[in-house]
């Protein structure tokens, strides 16, 4: 015991070790909540600033795409991902799962492409309801001029952790194939 005061009160019989438990995991617990400590206008500061970067990002996309479009790039850039798109074995078993959009949609792969997609060899592009497959340079082409067609790519930063001070489980290794 680190508080005198505590180690009294046990001696005298007065609290127990579970309530000297129970009362440092409180103290913890409200320390924690308290690490806030009024930054409620920086948040709101924060998410007005992401608010207006995610307007400009907006509007510069919709530039870009209308540059794009006027130029023919997007329609070659179609040709060229339907062209060179990989279609996947029929009696592919494993189940890929990738947002778009806020939903989640799936398309079934074989290992071989499974490893490619989480490795950064393969991107998958969706256009006009359909998945495609389509090597990395190209899914990051589309990824510059309409991003909004990009189902998957893996970056970089897809593949960094995240460390939590008290994370009890930080000693130990998460497989990069575990499938749920």
């Amino acid at each position: 015991m680190a508080n005198p005061f505590q180690e009294q009160l046990l001696k005298a019989g007065l609290v127990s070790k579970q309530k000297v438990k129970d009362t440092k995991t409180q103290k913890r617990r409200d320390r924690k909540a308290k690490v806030d400590d009024g930054s409620a206008a920086l948040k709101q500061e924060i998410a007005a600033k992401k608010q207006a970067q995610l307007e400009k990002d907006k509007q510069l996309n919709e530039q870009r795409f209308a540059e794009a479009a006027e130029k023919g790039l997007v329609r070659g850039l179609v040709t060229e991902f339907k062209k060179f798109a990989i279609t996947p074995a029929k009696d592919a078993e494993i189940k890929f799962n990738f947002t778009f959009e806020n939903k989640i949609y799936s398309i079934y792969v074989d290992e071989k492409m499974q490893s490619e997609l989480l490795n950064g060899h393969l991107g998958i592009v969706r256009h006009e309801e359909q998945n495609y497959l389509v090597p990395h340079k190209l899914a990051e082409r589309v990824n510059l001029l309409v991003p909004a067609w990009i189902g998957y790519l893996w970056t970089q930063e897809d593949n960094t952790q995240v460390v939590e001070e008290d994370d009890p489980y930080a000693d130990y290794v998460i497989p990069d194939d575990l499938m749920w």
